[in-house]
């Protein structure tokens, strides 16, 4: 399924709630993710919680539209805000369950210090606030070794290689180094989940410890063993939690 936003067709997937009053969670991937690279999650989340699972894959991903590149610094927040509202009016959703993943997170963020009243909750995923050196080590290792992921990443997008420059380029050019989201934080209202690998590869709790700082009552789970991707390395523990998280949304 496309959604038109403006000239760009945007790929989207959509599975429908349990029950009519649910809510619907929608994914936010990753800098190289796509639709089809949550696989089979979504579907799993969606009977995990009984919620409706909308997804979609960010201009220069998967099989949407191409975006403009090079990126500026403040791509997150632009999608956050510029993007964001138009794919969930587009969707017929209003009050989301917001579930990002690293850069997702970040949008997931951004979006909810603009739009307070909107979101009824976020799950974030290895969010990023601020850059890391980790973060820009990982990523400029990707990079050298990017020949031999290409063939494999290049299954899940129409033009790997601009997917790959869009998300590398940026988190490397000298310009992003400044990057940082923490103080728009305070105007946040939603309760939120944090999930992060306890070996995550791309981040480390300083990204949890400035959410929290900014917003009380912020949940954690850091997951043993676990890197980036915990909803692939320990799905049974996110898929938990993320069901216990929206049932506590229900019932506040």
């Amino acid at each position: 399924m496309n959604l038109r936003i403006g000239d760009l067709a945007l790929e989207s997937a959509w599975l429908a709630p349990a029950a009519p009053d649910a809510a619907t969670i929608v994914l936010l991937h990753e800098g190289l993710g796509s639709v089809a690279m949550w696989r089979d999650f979504p579907l799993r989340l969606g009977k995990r919680t009984g919620c409706g699972v909308f997804a979609y894959s960010r201009a220069g991903h998967g099989r949407s539209g191409p975006a403009r590149l090079p990126r500026d610094p403040d791509y997150l927040e632009r999608e956050a805000t510029d993007v964001l509202p138009d794919v969930l009016s587009a969707a017929g959703i209003e009050h989301p369950v917001l579930f990002g993943h690293s850069d997702g997170g970040s949008i997931a963020l951004a979006f909810a210090a603009a739009f307070p009243e909107v979101p009824r909750g976020l799950i974030l995923e290895a969010p990023h606030v601020f850059v890391e050196d980790l973060s820009v080590q990982s990523i400029a290792a990707a990079r050298e070794a990017y020949p031999g992921f290409r063939d494999r990443l290049g299954r899940y997008h129409d033009d790997v290689d601009a997917t790959f420059r869009g998300w590398n380029d940026i988190w490397l050019d000298a310009r992003f180094r400044t990057w940082n989201i923490v103080e728009r934080l305070d105007r946040i209202t939603a309760p939120i989940l944090t999930i992060q690998g306890e070996n995550d590869e791309y981040g480390t709790l300083a990204q949890l410890d400035a959410i929290e700082a900014r917003i009380p009552g912020a949940q954690r789970l850091v997951i043993a063993g676990s890197g980036h991707s915990p909803h692939r390395d320990a799905e049974a523990v996110v898929l938990g939690a993320a069901a216990s998280f929206v049932a506590s949304l229900r019932s506040g």
